[in-house]
């Protein structure tokens, strides 16, 4: 038997007198070209079901970018407000996670937060204390009730204006593998040198900046793997200073650090606080001391309020 890859040659060499007779210029290029052409078909064939999957690959990965969420942060719709106080209200909310829709973290939740105090939630892990602090980020939106500010829904602000009126400071900060200087001024980009100084030593982070190799340009790594716990807790403070927002949501941002680190965050967070409406999510008892209102959650229900000294609080 001929191989496969003999069989075309051959037909050509056998049956070319009786087609080509008279030869002409024109009969001969036509059949190079079929010759050509089908051994690049043949070598095409063995890849044609990879081509396939590749183009169904494809077509599943574009649907993916393509696909618009339901709270879209590239959306420019929605309202801006000239002024911003910064007064917050939970009101008769019900919300449950979407992928756990039969649990519901909170049912008729209502919660009013008073522009320029400092709002401190306490429970247990699960209570839903978190959770305040995503609807008033809109990661998501309640199933019923609304989340307000000033007086208005925030549904119906534009989603970039919202969260630039805010800053979150976690308990994990997130640190880009780039210089000190360009971490801090994601909190304002336009931010000259001695704004980005001034934000800190507000934040505590100056001095052992200065003492870097490269100072204010020296590379923190992959997620500030470069420094400590606290070191980029003070960066990441420094960057919410930047931005000065109105509103600053502060989620257990100094329950992993040591004494002597938590201290002088904590002087931060609370020089910080000053001038905005604060949120705080802490256990420990020294973060929440200067709160004006302290929030008792248990199972996405608020079973006390009051101040430190009140002795209806427990803690």
């Amino acid at each position: 038997m001929l191989l496969p890859q003999y069989k075309t040659p051959t037909a050509f060499w056998c049956h070319s007198p009786s087609i080509c007779l008279p030869c002409t210029v024109f009969k001969l290029l036509t059949i190079f070209a079929v010759v050509m052409g089908d051994s690049v078909v043949g070598m095409v064939v063995p890849y044609l079901s990879g081509i396939i999957a590749g183009l169904g690959a494809g077509y599943s990965m574009f649907q993916v970018i393509e696909r618009k969420p339901p709270i879209d942060s590239e959306d420019l719709q929605g309202g801006i407000l000239s002024t911003v106080k910064g007064e917050i209200q939970l009101k008769d909310v019900h919300f449950a996670y979407p992928t756990r829709p039969k649990y519901p973290v909170f049912t008729r939740f209502s919660l009013l937060i008073k522009a320029g105090s400092t709002t401190a939630l306490v429970g247990e892990s699960g209570s839903g204390k978190s959770t305040v602090i995503r609807l008033i980020e809109r990661f998501y939106d309640p199933q019923k009730g609304q989340v307000l500010l000033d007086g208005v829904d925030i549904r119906e602000l534009q989603l970039r204006w919202l969260r630039s009126q805010i800053a979150l400071v976690s308990q994990e900060p997130v640190l880009f593998a780039t210089s000190i200087r360009e971490n801090i001024k994601y909190g304002k980009e336009d931010a000259t040198h001695e704004e980005i100084e001034k934000a800190c030593v507000l934040a505590n982070a100056a001095l052992f900046i200065d003492w870097m190799p490269q100072d204010y340009d020296t590379m923190v790594g992959d997620r500030g793997i470069q420094l400590s716990g606290g070191q980029k807790q003070r960066v990441a403070i420094a960057r919410a200073i930047l931005k000065t927002p109105r509103i600053l949501l502060l989620d257990e941002a100094t329950s992993a650090l040591d004494a002597e680190s938590e201290h002088m965050v904590q002087e931060a967070l609370d020089r910080m606080a000053v001038s905005q409406t604060t949120v705080v999510i802490a256990h420990r008892l020294s973060t929440i001391k200067n709160a004006s209102l302290i929030t008792v959650v248990q199972e996405g229900t608020i079973v006390e309020m009051g101040t430190i000294t009140s002795p209806t609080v427990r803690i």
